[in-house]
């Protein structure tokens, strides 16, 4: 798919599973942290989510996706150990600041819960094409406008990735520093910045208007390029997912 997704060609049991599987399996295992919010379970939910990130083969291409939310991860640390209502037992303090047990236990908790959301996007992201996932979407009734946006919002990370590497090169051609101490970095960050939100707003319009001129709007069945495919065990993982939410559910209750 070039540099236009962050999807990674591979060769593996989760690339082959149908996106729709996937799409369930990510709202499945974000549920589950909600349905048993234990941070031990939690903790096996994120086990098999990063299982399945080993087993696409794209372990390693999830890392920076997981860097991204660390700075979140660090704030809900200090948040919660600082200043959650609950906190009575003192672990540590910095000065007159004190750093609670009980804000940590709850810190915990909500950190695995992201890394659990995190990673399972990642196994539907990293392993799915997005226009097979959106063309599964409309098949099964979903609105093709919808389906453009979602297909849009999906694209626009790496959209704007390669956009700003083009303007870095270009601004560095005509003499502008940007690599070298952070300081330099910070310092050519600001120029590139507006320059590149700019053009990926441009190209989001130049895409919906060349969708327009081929009749995106146009009354009518819609037809698709692409033949469906066949997924093996489709309704046994869709089933099996269904299962464990149930049993869950009925843990929970009982518990």
């Amino acid at each position: 798919m070039g540099s236009m997704t962050l999807y990674v060609e591979k060769n593996s049991l989760i690339h082959h599973l149908d996106p729709l599987v996937k799409l369930l399996y990510v709202a499945a295992s974000i549920a589950l942290t909600y349905i048993l919010p234990e941070p031990l379970f939690i903790a096996g939910v994120l086990f098999i989510t990063f299982l399945l990130l080993v087993v696409g083969k794209v372990f390693r291409n999830s890392l920076p996706i997981v860097a991204l939310s660390m700075v979140l991860i660090f704030s809900l640390v200090i948040v919660q150990g600082f200043f959650h209502p609950d906190n009575a037992t003192e672990l540590f303090a910095i000065g007159p600041v004190v750093f609670y047990e009980e804000g940590l236990t709850v810190a915990l908790g909500l950190v695995l819960r992201v890394l659990v959301m995190v990673g399972a996007f990642s196994v539907l992201i990293l392993t799915t094409r997005p226009d097979e996932m959106v063309e599964r979407l409309i098949k099964k009734g979903m609105s093709p406008k919808i389906g453009h946006v979602i297909l849009s919002v999906l694209q626009l990370i790496p959209q704007m990735r390669a956009t700003m590497g083009k303007i870095t090169d270009a601004q560095r051609s005509r003499g502008m520093e940007t690599e070298g101490k952070l300081l330099v970095r910070i310092k050519a960050f600001f120029p590139l910045i507006g320059p590149v939100v700019l053009n990926s707003l441009n190209e989001t319009k130049e895409r919906s208007i060349a969708l327009e001129m081929r009749g995106f709007d146009a009354p009518g069945k819609k037809t698709f390029l692409n033949e469906e495919k066949i997924y093996p065990y489709n309704k046994q993982f869709a089933g099996m997912l269904v299962i464990i939410i149930l049993l869950a559910i009925v843990w929970r209750v009982i518990g």
